[in-house]
């Protein structure tokens, strides 16, 4: 129940903090409930504000997923940003640098747990969605994050520690070899692994990921 201050505090606040009202409170419901179970009523209940708020800002549930899907994946391309820039700096250690990166790209399973129980109701429901709502959100979100980690792998390159030829390729391998089978496990992080299975899956991932990019011996 909303304490009479935070309804003086919703009443009063401005257009901006209302719409951001309205987003958090649709992440939760699309969370909770996915694209199918979720009502506009139910965003709005969630927000404490009128059904007539929700619709002053999106026209309609499409619109109002499509929006907090990007936001919310842009807020975890830019945590791994972030990671990806604070890593890999000075190099002495290639393999376990590589893994500390490892774990820190997973990190945002644990602190975005909203933002993938949407992609989890997304990923169940692709079907519904509309032809072009995928598209926007690989290019907001892990498209973002991947194109951030290619910038500082190929700076390894060019240091002459990887032999990468693409470094957006390259950066796609890392993830797929170091994380997706993480992700897999734990169901986007609905169920996660224990540590020392996060570190076997981690440290193998890494492992093949040298192998497949250390630069060949000159003959």
């Amino acid at each position: 129940m909303a304490t009479p201050q935070a309804t003086v505090e919703r009443v009063q606040a401005g257009p901006a903090e209302q719409r951001r009202d309205v987003v958090r409170a649709a992440r939760v419901v699309f969370a909770r409930e996915g694209w199918t179970h979720t009502t506009l009523e139910a965003v709005a209940a969630e927000a404490g504000r009128e059904q007539a708020a929700v619709e002053h800002y999106f026209r309609d549930k499409e619109q109002l997923l499509l929006s907090v899907l990007l936001e919310s994946s842009a807020s975890v391309a830019a945590a791994l940003t972030v990671v990806a820039e604070s890593h890999l700096v000075d190099v002495t250690d290639l393999e376990q640098q590589l893994t500390d990166l490892g774990r820190a790209w997973v990190t945002p399973l644990e602190t975005f747990p909203e933002h993938f129980a949407i992609v989890r109701h997304v990923s169940a429901e692709a079907p519904r969605l509309p032809a072009d709502f995928l598209e926007m959100w690989q290019t907001a979100g892990p498209r973002q994050a991947q194109r951030e980690l290619a910038r500082r792998l190929q700076r390894l390159a060019d240091a002459g520690l990887l032999d990468i030829v693409d470094a957006d390729h390259a950066a796609g391998c890392f993830i797929q070899l170091v994380a997706a089978d993480l992700v897999r496990r734990s169901f986007h992080g609905a169920l996660p692994l224990a540590d020392f299975e996060t570190d076997a899956l981690i440290a193998a991932g890494v492992a093949d990921f040298v192998r497949l990019f250390s630069p060949r011996p000159v003959r």
